[in-house]
């Protein structure tokens, strides 16, 4: 059965959007999903569904709401898309801490014009977009730099949500293990 990564954008930060792992793994196998499991504890789920990442996304966002009563941002990729994000990865030559190299994935390409906005405020911190995906390298650190701020800002118009590369490489080990 296909395997997916579903990323639940802003939950467990501080007090907000609080969802326990286990409780999220419980409604999503109650719903049907099948080989559920999570990594760390700001949403990422590797789980098996024969429907596409958009309608993965859609029903795991209704169960959330559902059975959690929160409203969250949810994208999903197959495990095959998520193995082309890492293979095509434009900044591994310059992205040496993992910690600091980010993706930032899209709902949907980005808006006419937004990549020169990126270029305007991305002054030391290369970037790359590649249709639903945004590369991104902070050799200062994430904290609350210009880009990745444009980049997190629902100013966007579009779904977005960001996850370090140690993140992003574990997710797809985990979805191809299952």
């Amino acid at each position: 059965m296909p395997r997916h990564v579903v990323l639940l954008r802003g939950i467990n930060l501080v007090r907000h959007n609080r969802i326990a792992m286990p409780e999220l793994r419980a409604a999503l196998g109650a719903d049907g999903f099948r080989d559920v499991v999570t990594y760390v504890q700001s949403g990422n789920v590797v789980l098996s569904s024969r429907a596409s990442p958009e309608r993965v996304a859609k029903r795991v966002n209704a169960v959330i709401k559902q059975r959690l009563g929160l409203d969250i941002v949810v994208l999903a990729r197959s495990d095959d898309e998520l193995a082309e994000v890492v293979r095509r990865n434009p900044l591994a030559h310059i992205a040496t801490n993992p910690s600091r190299h980010l993706v930032t994935f899209l709902s949907d390409e980005l808006p006419r014009g937004f990549a020169d906005d990126l270029a305007k405020v991305a002054k030391q911190e290369p970037f790359a977009i590649f249709g639903r995906e945004v590369y991104s390298w902070h050799p200062d650190g994430i904290g609350r730099t210009p880009l990745w701020e444009r980049l997190a800002s629902k100013s966007l118009g579009i779904a977005a949500t960001s996850r370090n590369w140690t993140t992003v490489t574990t997710l797809l080990a985990m979805a191809h293990d299952g």
